[in-house]
């Protein structure tokens, strides 16, 4: 997609309710159309705008992770838009524009997954185009439709199950909204045609078969499948040829690093497609605006060498005393955006271990000791299975602080009421944007939001 070209569209979208859609994606501006997508070069073309969509400012370029950071207990706005307090303040309206933002980004990348695998399939094979490489394609689309739909059922529940390209306006209106366990179940519906077409080869930019087993991992954590998890999570960190914990713990960020053994999955960026991350995280004295910052109970956890270890590398102070994020720190803006990485396959199997018990606990403390050890710390001490889980939890709060985790960590273990005091579960999920509701009356608002 030209994305100035898409910029420049928005306003007249918002200037007619009728045209408000998400769904509203003209063929013309997108590389995921009939009219494009007629062979093997334009088919990878394709696929890399689907990986551009993925990696847009509003989804994991910035906003969609900004939303995990701002509902969690690690970061403190500093900015001024009163929007981004709603998440803080866990009061979040229905015409909040990064709720629209997040929902508009992600169904625009689910919509080029459409379109690839509508039309890829078809493709007839040619010498440079064989049977294995339309299905690494096809394999890759499914993949990131999988991420797109996991993603909106932890932010919205069940959402519109919208499975087929559009090319008017009109295409999917009418549609209701599926129920979360139908959304999840479409989830692993698309990973399971991704792990049966990729390749089972390392690539840290691009879905392989690996990735896909990585985030099974992530989703049966979710459905509480412990087993499934050990399954899936140790898949990846066996494979110790090609994925490790680097020491020490900045090792895979620092010096402009970039795909190092430590990522499973992160999202590239270049200095003519910069990450939105670093001008949010970095003061003014950098070239920032530091309009989040890490709230001073996690600087005080971060600092703290018994509990943060090496981790303190993830923030700095500017000379007037300020604290900011540097996990994003380049110039220009070409940090990678991570989405997976091997720490969170050593904890989620750690807490699929804790929760089955007994003999497995021996195997919780080890992997949870993996992780502690490269942060520089000594071991955790608890060998009970409740004071595992906790610290497991709170091993993830400092690990991914700046990665978008918390929020939703406290929400699938039932724990955001007592951490957060949030009891009014309903806020667990975001309100379905105001103007999608407007334009197709069949999607329902979530339970108490107007």
């Amino acid at each position: 997609m030209n994305i100035k070209l898409f910029l420049c569209y928005i306003p007249a979208l918002l200037a007619a309710l009728s045209c408000n859609s998400f769904l509203e994606v003209e063929p013309q501006q997108s590389i995921s159309d009939e009219a494009t997508i007629t062979n093997s070069t334009s088919a990878e073309t394709a696929v890399r705008g689907m990986y551009r969509a993925l990696a847009a400012e509003n989804y994991y370029g910035t906003t969609f992770q900004s939303i995990g950071y701002l509902s969690g207990d690690n970061i403190e706005w500093t900015g001024s838009r009163a929007t981004a307090g709603q998440f803080v303040n866990h009061d979040v309206r229905a015409d909040n524009e990064s709720v629209a933002a997040v929902w508009s980004a992600i169904y625009n990348t689910i919509n080029r997954t459409n379109h690839i695998i509508d039309k890829v399939a078809v493709l007839p094979l040619e010498p440079t185009f064989t049977q294995e490489k339309k299905n690494q394609l096809l394999g890759e689309a499914y993949f990131v439709r999988a991420l797109a739909y996991f993603d909106l059922a932890r932010l919205w529940g069940g959402v519109p199950l919208y499975l087929n390209p559009t090319s008017t306006s009109t295409d999917n209106r009418g549609l209701p909204r599926s129920s979360v366990e139908e959304t999840f179940a479409q989830v692993l519906r698309d990973l399971d045609e991704a792990e049966i077409l990729l390749p089972e080869t390392t690539n840290r930019i691009r879905a392989t078969r690996k990735t896909a087993w990585a985030l099974k991992a992530r989703y049966y954590l979710y459905q509480k499948n412990w087993e499934q998890v050990e399954d899936y999570a140790t898949r990846i960190i066996d494979d110790e040829a090609n994925y490790r914990l680097l020491q020490p713990y900045g090792a895979f960020f620092m010096n402009d690093a970039v795909a190092t053994a430590e990522s499973v999955f992160e999202l590239a960026y270049s200095a003519t497609n910069t990450n939105g991350h670093r001008g949010n995280w970095q003061p003014p004295q950098l070239g920032g605006t530091r309009q989040w910052a890490p709230n001073a109970e996690f600087v005080t956890l971060v600092t703290n060498p018994a509990i943060g270890g090496n981790r303190s590398v993830l923030v700095d102070r500017t000379s007037d005393g300020r604290w900011y994020g540097n996990l994003y720190y380049r110039s220009p803006a070409t940090d990678p955006a991570y989405i997976i990485r091997i720490a969170e396959l050593y904890l989620i199997r750690a807490e699929a271990r804790a929760q089955q018990g007994g003999a497995k606990l021996e195997g919780a403390q080890l992997d949870l000791q993996a992780v502690r050890s490269r942060a520089g710390l000594v071991s955790s001490g608890t060998a009970t299975q409740n004071g595992l889980l906790l610290a497991i939890e709170n091993e993830r709060r400092i690990e991914f602080a700046f990665e978008p985790h918390r929020w939703f960590d406290l929400i699938r273990t039932g724990r955001a009421a007592e951490v957060l005091g949030l009891t009014d579960s309903r806020r667990y999920v975001l309100p379905i944007p105001a103007d999608q509701i407007l334009v197709d009356r069949a999607l329902i608002q979530n339970d108490g939001y107007n």
